[in-house]
Protein backbone atom coordinates (compact mmCIF):
# COMPACT_ATOMS: atom_id res chain seq x y z
CA UNK A 1 0.00 0.00 0.00
CA UNK A 2 -0.88 2.70 -1.17
CA UNK A 3 0.51 0.81 -4.27
CA UNK A 4 -1.46 -2.01 -4.05
CA UNK A 5 -4.69 -0.30 -3.23
CA UNK A 6 -6.45 -1.05 -6.60
CA UNK A 7 -4.29 -3.54 -7.89
CA UNK A 8 -2.72 -6.67 -7.25
CA UNK A 9 1.03 -6.59 -6.27
CA UNK A 10 2.30 -7.82 -9.98
CA UNK A 11 0.34 -5.43 -11.63
CA UNK A 12 2.31 -2.69 -9.79
CA UNK A 13 4.50 -0.41 -12.57
CA UNK A 14 7.82 -0.53 -12.99
CA UNK A 15 11.07 0.48 -14.40
CA UNK A 16 9.08 3.22 -16.74
CA UNK A 17 7.02 0.95 -19.17
CA UNK A 18 7.00 -2.67 -17.64
CA UNK A 19 4.43 -4.18 -14.75
CA UNK A 20 5.71 -6.80 -12.47
CA UNK A 21 4.71 -9.79 -13.89
CA UNK A 22 6.20 -9.16 -16.92
CA UNK A 23 9.75 -10.18 -15.21
CA UNK A 24 8.63 -13.53 -14.29
CA UNK A 25 6.94 -14.24 -17.60
CA UNK A 26 9.81 -12.99 -19.35
CA UNK A 27 12.02 -15.64 -18.01
CA UNK A 28 9.30 -18.11 -18.76
CA UNK A 29 8.65 -17.78 -22.16
CA UNK A 30 12.64 -16.57 -22.76
CA UNK A 31 13.53 -20.27 -21.62
CA UNK A 32 11.25 -22.07 -24.03
CA UNK A 33 8.28 -22.67 -21.99
CA UNK A 34 4.97 -20.97 -24.01
CA UNK A 35 2.00 -22.87 -22.11
CA UNK A 36 1.72 -20.73 -18.90
CA UNK A 37 -1.05 -19.93 -16.22
CA UNK A 38 -1.09 -16.86 -13.86
CA UNK A 39 -3.31 -17.65 -10.74
CA UNK A 40 -4.97 -14.40 -9.55
CA UNK A 41 -7.33 -13.17 -6.60
CA UNK A 42 -7.28 -9.87 -4.93
CA UNK A 43 -8.23 -6.73 -7.04
CA UNK A 44 -6.45 -8.56 -10.51
CA UNK A 45 -8.35 -6.25 -13.09
CA UNK A 46 -5.23 -4.70 -14.18
CA UNK A 47 -3.10 -7.81 -14.01
CA UNK A 48 -5.95 -9.50 -16.28
CA UNK A 49 -6.14 -6.89 -18.76
CA UNK A 50 -2.44 -6.17 -19.13
CA UNK A 51 -1.68 -9.79 -19.57
CA UNK A 52 -4.76 -10.51 -22.20
CA UNK A 53 -3.49 -7.50 -24.26
CA UNK A 54 -0.01 -7.84 -23.87
CA UNK A 55 1.14 -12.03 -23.70
CA UNK A 56 -0.47 -13.00 -26.40
CA UNK A 57 1.35 -16.10 -27.83
CA UNK A 58 0.83 -18.09 -30.72
CA UNK A 59 -3.08 -20.17 -30.68
CA UNK A 60 -2.16 -22.16 -34.17
CA UNK A 61 1.02 -23.82 -32.21
CA UNK A 62 -1.07 -24.00 -28.45
CA UNK A 63 0.86 -21.73 -26.91
CA UNK A 64 -0.89 -19.01 -24.39
CA UNK A 65 -0.28 -17.29 -21.36
CA UNK A 66 -3.92 -17.09 -19.77
CA UNK A 67 -4.72 -15.18 -16.39
CA UNK A 68 -6.79 -18.09 -14.59
CA UNK A 69 -8.82 -16.81 -11.71
CA UNK A 70 -9.91 -18.05 -8.05
CA UNK A 71 -13.24 -20.20 -8.99
CA UNK A 72 -14.06 -22.36 -6.03
CA UNK A 73 -13.60 -25.65 -7.88
CA UNK A 74 -12.88 -27.31 -4.34
CA UNK A 75 -15.12 -25.57 -2.16
CA UNK A 76 -17.25 -22.51 -1.33
CA UNK A 77 -13.92 -20.85 -0.15
CA UNK A 78 -11.41 -18.79 -2.60
CA UNK A 79 -7.66 -19.63 -2.64
CA UNK A 80 -6.27 -20.21 1.23
CA UNK A 81 -2.69 -20.42 0.02
CA UNK A 82 -0.24 -20.56 -2.94
CA UNK A 83 -0.64 -24.15 -2.57
CA UNK A 84 -4.28 -24.27 -2.49
CA UNK A 85 -4.58 -22.11 -5.55
CA UNK A 86 -2.40 -24.94 -7.71
CA UNK A 87 -4.94 -27.55 -5.90
CA UNK A 88 -8.31 -25.78 -7.21
CA UNK A 89 -6.63 -25.40 -10.55
CA UNK A 90 -5.58 -29.22 -10.60
CA UNK A 91 -7.90 -28.98 -13.84
CA UNK A 92 -5.11 -27.41 -15.52
CA UNK A 93 -2.57 -29.93 -15.19
CA UNK A 94 -5.54 -33.00 -16.00
CA UNK A 95 -5.79 -30.43 -19.62
CA UNK A 96 -2.23 -30.32 -20.10
CA UNK A 97 -1.12 -34.00 -18.65
CA UNK A 98 2.67 -32.34 -18.24
CA UNK A 99 5.62 -34.02 -16.87
CA UNK A 100 6.98 -31.16 -15.15
CA UNK A 101 5.64 -28.44 -13.53
CA UNK A 102 7.54 -24.87 -12.89
CA UNK A 103 5.86 -22.18 -10.17
CA UNK A 104 7.51 -18.92 -10.03
CA UNK A 105 6.29 -15.96 -7.98
CA UNK A 106 4.81 -13.14 -9.92
CA UNK A 107 6.45 -10.02 -8.32
CA UNK A 108 10.65 -10.52 -8.17
CA UNK A 109 13.03 -8.54 -10.54
CA UNK A 110 15.73 -10.67 -12.58
CA UNK A 111 16.66 -12.69 -14.96
CA UNK A 112 16.56 -16.37 -15.05
CA UNK A 113 16.79 -19.30 -17.85
CA UNK A 114 14.20 -22.01 -16.39
CA UNK A 115 15.74 -24.51 -18.80
CA UNK A 116 18.59 -25.07 -16.81
CA UNK A 117 16.85 -25.34 -13.53
CA UNK A 118 14.49 -28.04 -15.09
CA UNK A 119 17.60 -29.94 -16.73
CA UNK A 120 18.83 -30.32 -12.99
CA UNK A 121 15.65 -31.28 -11.55
CA UNK A 122 15.36 -34.65 -14.10
CA UNK A 123 19.26 -35.39 -13.90
CA UNK A 124 18.77 -35.38 -10.39
CA UNK A 125 15.54 -37.76 -9.76
CA UNK A 126 14.49 -35.51 -6.68
CA UNK A 127 10.54 -35.00 -7.16
CA UNK A 128 11.37 -31.04 -6.01
CA UNK A 129 13.66 -28.68 -6.56
CA UNK A 130 14.09 -25.27 -5.16
CA UNK A 131 15.98 -22.68 -5.86
CA UNK A 132 18.23 -20.89 -3.82
CA UNK A 133 19.98 -16.86 -3.58
CA UNK A 134 22.93 -15.92 -1.55
CA UNK A 135 21.40 -13.30 0.56
CA UNK A 136 23.13 -11.26 3.69
CA UNK A 137 22.31 -13.51 7.11
CA UNK A 138 21.10 -10.54 9.01
CA UNK A 139 18.31 -10.73 6.69
CA UNK A 140 17.38 -14.96 7.54
CA UNK A 141 14.13 -13.89 9.60
CA UNK A 142 13.03 -12.39 6.47
CA UNK A 143 13.04 -15.44 3.72
CA UNK A 144 12.77 -19.26 4.07
CA UNK A 145 16.27 -20.61 4.38
CA UNK A 146 17.61 -23.42 2.62
CA UNK A 147 19.93 -25.66 4.65
CA UNK A 148 21.67 -27.81 2.57
CA UNK A 149 22.93 -31.47 3.11
CA UNK A 150 26.86 -31.36 2.93
CA UNK A 151 27.14 -35.11 2.40
CA UNK A 152 24.70 -34.99 -0.16
CA UNK A 153 25.57 -32.06 -3.35
CA UNK A 154 22.07 -31.02 -4.52
CA UNK A 155 19.98 -32.18 -1.51
CA UNK A 156 18.17 -29.96 0.85
CA UNK A 157 18.32 -31.11 4.63
CA UNK A 158 16.20 -28.74 6.26
CA UNK A 159 14.03 -25.63 5.01
CA UNK A 160 13.94 -23.19 7.91
CA UNK A 161 10.94 -20.30 7.79
CA UNK A 162 11.81 -17.12 8.82
CA UNK A 163 14.55 -18.29 11.31
CA UNK A 164 16.00 -15.52 14.15
CA UNK A 165 18.69 -18.42 14.73
CA UNK A 166 20.30 -18.62 11.22
CA UNK A 167 23.62 -20.19 10.74
CA UNK A 168 26.08 -18.71 8.14
CA UNK A 169 27.13 -20.61 5.11
CA UNK A 170 30.52 -22.88 5.40
CA UNK A 171 31.86 -21.11 3.08
CA UNK A 172 30.45 -17.94 3.72
CA UNK A 173 29.32 -17.65 7.55
CA UNK A 174 28.09 -13.89 6.64
CA UNK A 175 25.07 -15.54 4.02
CA UNK A 176 22.09 -17.92 4.00
CA UNK A 177 20.80 -19.68 1.32
CA UNK A 178 17.55 -18.12 0.66
CA UNK A 179 14.53 -19.88 -1.03
CA UNK A 180 13.59 -17.36 -4.28
CA UNK A 181 10.23 -18.80 -4.69
CA UNK A 182 10.56 -20.62 -7.88
CA UNK A 183 10.13 -24.40 -7.71
CA UNK A 184 10.16 -26.91 -10.29
CA UNK A 185 8.20 -30.21 -9.66
CA UNK A 186 6.98 -33.92 -11.22
CA UNK A 187 3.05 -33.48 -11.95
CA UNK A 188 2.77 -37.09 -10.33
CA UNK A 189 4.29 -35.82 -7.15
CA UNK A 190 2.68 -32.63 -7.22
CA UNK A 191 -0.90 -33.71 -7.49
CA UNK A 192 -0.21 -36.28 -4.43
CA UNK A 193 1.23 -33.93 -2.25
CA UNK A 194 -2.22 -30.86 -3.04
CA UNK A 195 -4.33 -34.03 -2.25
CA UNK A 196 -2.73 -34.44 0.47
CA UNK A 197 -2.20 -30.91 1.99
CA UNK A 198 -5.80 -30.26 0.73
CA UNK A 199 -6.83 -32.83 4.25
CA UNK A 200 -4.63 -31.33 6.14
CA UNK A 201 -6.87 -28.86 8.33
CA UNK A 202 -3.66 -27.46 10.27
CA UNK A 203 -1.72 -26.90 7.32
CA UNK A 204 -1.56 -23.27 5.95
CA UNK A 205 -2.05 -24.60 2.45
CA UNK A 206 1.10 -22.66 1.32
CA UNK A 207 4.10 -23.68 -0.75
CA UNK A 208 6.57 -22.26 1.17
CA UNK A 209 5.68 -23.16 4.33
CA UNK A 210 3.69 -26.87 3.74
CA UNK A 211 4.36 -28.42 0.72
CA UNK A 212 8.31 -27.46 0.33
CA UNK A 213 8.62 -29.13 4.11
CA UNK A 214 6.68 -32.04 3.26
CA UNK A 215 9.45 -32.81 0.61
CA UNK A 216 12.38 -31.96 2.75
CA UNK A 217 11.36 -34.04 5.84
CA UNK A 218 11.61 -37.16 3.50
CA UNK A 219 14.30 -35.96 1.57
CA UNK A 220 13.36 -35.51 -1.86
CA UNK A 221 14.35 -32.14 -1.96
CA UNK A 222 16.44 -31.08 -4.65
CA UNK A 223 18.33 -27.66 -4.18
CA UNK A 224 19.29 -25.17 -7.39
CA UNK A 225 21.39 -22.57 -6.87
CA UNK A 226 20.74 -19.25 -8.36
CA UNK A 227 24.66 -18.37 -9.15
CA UNK A 228 24.78 -21.30 -11.28
CA UNK A 229 22.22 -20.41 -14.09
CA UNK A 230 24.36 -18.88 -16.82
CA UNK A 231 21.74 -16.17 -18.92
CA UNK A 232 22.68 -15.35 -22.17
CA UNK A 233 24.01 -11.64 -22.64
CA UNK A 234 24.53 -11.13 -17.99
CA UNK A 235 27.35 -9.05 -17.20
CA UNK A 236 29.84 -9.88 -14.23
CA UNK A 237 27.73 -6.47 -12.62
CA UNK A 238 23.95 -7.33 -13.28
CA UNK A 239 24.63 -11.65 -13.22
CA UNK A 240 22.61 -12.97 -10.47
CA UNK A 241 20.68 -10.01 -9.37
CA UNK A 242 17.43 -10.98 -7.40
CA UNK A 243 15.22 -7.95 -5.98
CA UNK A 244 11.95 -9.47 -3.72
CA UNK A 245 10.31 -5.66 -3.91
CA UNK A 246 7.91 -6.68 -0.92
CA UNK A 247 8.15 -3.19 0.78
CA UNK A 248 8.15 0.42 -0.70
CA UNK A 249 11.33 1.22 0.44
CA UNK A 250 12.65 -2.23 -1.86
CA UNK A 251 10.72 -1.32 -4.83
CA UNK A 252 12.34 2.24 -4.79
CA UNK A 253 15.55 0.95 -4.64
CA UNK A 254 14.97 -1.47 -7.60
CA UNK A 255 13.85 1.19 -9.39
CA UNK A 256 16.93 2.93 -8.76
CA UNK A 257 19.00 -0.22 -9.80
CA UNK A 258 18.17 0.83 -13.58
CA UNK A 259 19.61 4.07 -13.81
CA UNK A 260 23.42 4.38 -13.69
CA UNK A 261 26.22 4.52 -16.29
CA UNK A 262 26.79 0.35 -15.65
CA UNK A 263 23.47 -0.51 -13.89
CA UNK A 264 23.23 -3.30 -11.53
CA UNK A 265 20.53 -4.56 -13.63
CA UNK A 266 20.48 -4.33 -17.25
CA UNK A 267 17.63 -3.50 -18.88
CA UNK A 268 19.07 -3.65 -22.39
CA UNK A 269 20.14 -6.88 -22.56
CA UNK A 270 18.56 -7.97 -26.33
CA UNK A 271 20.27 -11.44 -25.66
CA UNK A 272 17.48 -11.93 -23.00
CA UNK A 273 14.09 -9.42 -23.66
CA UNK A 274 11.81 -7.91 -21.35
CA UNK A 275 8.48 -7.93 -23.04
CA UNK A 276 6.06 -5.69 -22.20
CA UNK A 277 3.01 -4.01 -24.05
CA UNK A 278 3.47 -0.52 -25.06
CA UNK A 279 3.78 0.21 -28.68
CA UNK A 280 1.93 2.64 -30.03
CA UNK A 281 2.97 6.04 -27.87
CA UNK A 282 4.88 8.91 -29.39
CA UNK A 283 8.78 9.42 -28.35
CA UNK A 284 9.70 11.53 -25.44
CA UNK A 285 10.42 14.87 -26.22
CA UNK A 286 12.56 17.71 -24.12
CA UNK A 287 11.56 21.17 -25.38
CA UNK A 288 12.94 24.54 -24.17
CA UNK A 289 16.17 25.03 -24.89
CA UNK A 290 17.51 28.34 -23.12
CA UNK A 291 19.67 28.43 -20.19
CA UNK A 292 17.02 28.99 -17.40
CA UNK A 293 14.14 27.35 -18.83
CA UNK A 294 15.70 24.18 -20.54
CA UNK A 295 13.78 20.78 -20.92
CA UNK A 296 16.53 18.11 -20.02
CA UNK A 297 17.29 14.68 -18.28
CA UNK A 298 20.42 13.08 -16.81
CA UNK A 299 21.03 9.48 -15.62
CA UNK A 300 17.10 9.02 -15.97
CA UNK A 301 14.67 6.55 -17.93
CA UNK A 302 12.51 8.36 -19.73
CA UNK A 303 9.66 6.30 -21.56
CA UNK A 304 7.70 7.13 -24.35
CA UNK A 305 4.82 9.82 -24.19
CA UNK A 306 6.88 11.78 -22.14
CA UNK A 307 7.27 15.58 -22.34
CA UNK A 308 9.92 17.22 -20.36
CA UNK A 309 8.86 21.10 -21.04
CA UNK A 310 11.57 23.39 -19.89
CA UNK A 311 11.91 21.46 -16.78
CA UNK A 312 14.90 18.73 -15.52
CA UNK A 313 15.09 14.95 -14.46
CA UNK A 314 17.90 14.36 -12.81
CA UNK A 315 18.06 10.52 -11.61
CA UNK A 316 14.15 9.39 -11.80
CA UNK A 317 12.45 7.16 -13.57
CA UNK A 318 9.31 8.28 -15.57
CA UNK A 319 6.76 6.23 -16.99
CA UNK A 320 4.52 6.93 -20.52
CA UNK A 321 2.31 10.10 -20.32
CA UNK A 322 4.45 11.89 -17.91
CA UNK A 323 4.66 15.90 -18.51
CA UNK A 324 7.51 17.87 -16.42
CA UNK A 325 6.41 21.66 -16.50
CA UNK A 326 8.52 24.59 -16.87
CA UNK A 327 11.10 25.36 -13.78
CA UNK A 328 10.58 22.34 -12.42
CA UNK A 329 12.44 19.64 -10.50
CA UNK A 330 12.04 15.62 -10.55
CA UNK A 331 15.03 14.12 -8.59
CA UNK A 332 15.71 11.11 -7.35
CA UNK A 333 11.90 9.75 -7.90
CA UNK A 334 9.56 7.13 -9.86
CA UNK A 335 6.52 8.29 -11.79
CA UNK A 336 3.82 6.16 -12.92
CA UNK A 337 2.16 6.72 -15.98
CA UNK A 338 0.32 10.22 -16.63
CA UNK A 339 1.83 12.18 -13.49
CA UNK A 340 1.33 16.10 -14.21
CA UNK A 341 4.47 18.05 -12.34
CA UNK A 342 3.41 21.71 -12.39
CA UNK A 343 5.62 25.13 -12.82
CA UNK A 344 8.23 25.47 -10.64
CA UNK A 345 7.00 22.42 -8.84
CA UNK A 346 9.99 20.57 -6.75
CA UNK A 347 9.80 16.48 -6.64
CA UNK A 348 12.24 14.53 -4.76
CA UNK A 349 12.91 10.91 -3.35
CA UNK A 350 9.57 10.28 -4.42
CA UNK A 351 6.85 7.21 -5.92
CA UNK A 352 3.64 8.72 -7.10
CA UNK A 353 1.15 6.46 -8.88
CA UNK A 354 -1.43 7.28 -11.85
CA UNK A 355 -2.56 10.38 -13.17
CA UNK A 356 -1.47 12.18 -10.16
CA UNK A 357 -1.80 15.68 -10.21
CA UNK A 358 1.51 17.93 -8.81
CA UNK A 359 -0.15 22.07 -9.19
CA UNK A 360 1.87 24.79 -9.68
CA UNK A 361 4.76 25.65 -6.79
CA UNK A 362 4.11 22.48 -4.94
CA UNK A 363 6.42 20.83 -3.02
CA UNK A 364 6.60 17.23 -2.86
CA UNK A 365 10.02 15.05 -0.89
CA UNK A 366 11.40 18.21 0.92
CA UNK A 367 9.66 18.93 4.12
CA UNK A 368 7.99 15.46 5.51
CA UNK A 369 6.25 16.46 8.21
CA UNK A 370 4.01 18.65 5.35
CA UNK A 371 4.08 15.72 3.09
CA UNK A 372 2.18 13.47 6.00
CA UNK A 373 -0.06 16.25 6.72
CA UNK A 374 -1.25 16.55 3.23
CA UNK A 375 -2.15 12.21 4.07
CA UNK A 376 1.02 10.98 1.80
CA UNK A 377 3.15 8.12 3.28
CA UNK A 378 6.61 8.45 4.08
CA UNK A 379 8.63 5.40 4.19
CA UNK A 380 11.95 4.27 6.64
CA UNK A 381 13.94 4.87 4.10
CA UNK A 382 12.74 8.60 3.81
CA UNK A 383 10.83 7.92 0.12
CA UNK A 384 7.55 9.98 0.13
CA UNK A 385 4.81 7.77 -1.31
CA UNK A 386 2.04 9.44 -3.16
CA UNK A 387 -1.59 7.11 -4.42
CA UNK A 388 -3.17 7.09 -7.33
CA UNK A 389 -5.29 10.00 -9.07
CA UNK A 390 -3.97 12.22 -5.60
CA UNK A 391 -3.77 16.02 -5.88
CA UNK A 392 -0.84 17.43 -4.71
CA UNK A 393 -1.13 20.81 -2.76
CA UNK A 394 1.47 23.28 -1.80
Amino acid sequence: MPLTRDRAKPAVPFGGVYRLVDFALSNIVNSGYLRVVVLTQYKSHSLDAHITKTWRMSSMLGNYVTPVPAQQRMGAHWFQGSADAIYQSMNLLDDEQPDVVVITGADNIYRMDFSQMVRQHVESGFPLTIEGIRQPLSLADQFGVIDADPDVPGKVRAFLEKPKDAVGLADSPNEVLASMGNYVLDADALREVLHHDAKDDESAHDMGGSIVPYFVERGLAGLYDFRDNDVPGSTDRDRDYWRDVGTLDAFYDANMDLISVTPVFNLYNNDWPLYTGYTSLPPAKFVYGHHERLGHALDSIISPGVIVSGGEVIGSVLSPGVRVNSWSSVRSSVLFDDVYVGRNATVNKAIIDKRVVIEEGALLGVDHDHDRARGFEVTEGGVVVVPKDARVTR
